[in-house]
């Protein structure tokens, strides 16, 4: 397989959760670098350079539709896709994150690791090499 370039910033304060989508994504060859809070996420996102964001709304210090907001409105990151991955599936939350400009929103409980590996592999293929 085509080692993937780029870092992914996954945001997830839930940590056998978060080390779950890690391992994954690092075993399909994507370099992921992982914040368990919003403001760690915030200083992630300008130091790292992402090519992609897995944002979970749920998260301590800083809540997700904040740091989605805040991405979107700072220069340095407006253009880093974010991608909701959260547990709450509510349509309102759907259309506020998507209002705010994520880039797509996917529920927990309705993706697999494996689905997820494939959505990241076609957002990923979208950006610049």
């Amino acid at each position: 397989m085509k080692k993937a370039t780029g870092r992914i910033l996954l945001v997830e304060d839930d940590r056998i959760r978060r080390r779950a989508v890690q391992t994954t994504l690092r075993r399909h060859g994507f370099n992921v670098v992982a914040a368990d809070d919003g403001e760690k996420a915030l200083r992630l996102a300008k130091s790292e350079s992402p090519r992609l964001v897995l944002l979970e709304l749920i998260i301590p210090k800083v809540q997700g539709f904040e740091v989605l907001r805040r991405l979107k409105q700072d220069p340095k990151t407006a253009s880093i896709p974010v991608v909701i991955l959260s547990s709450l599936g509510q349509q309102s939350d759907i259309k506020r994150a998507m209002d705010l400009g994520a880039a797509d929103y996917l529920v927990k409980a309705n993706l697999s690791l494996d689905q997820l590996v494939k959505k990241v592999g076609q957002l990923l293929k979208g950006g610049k090499d």
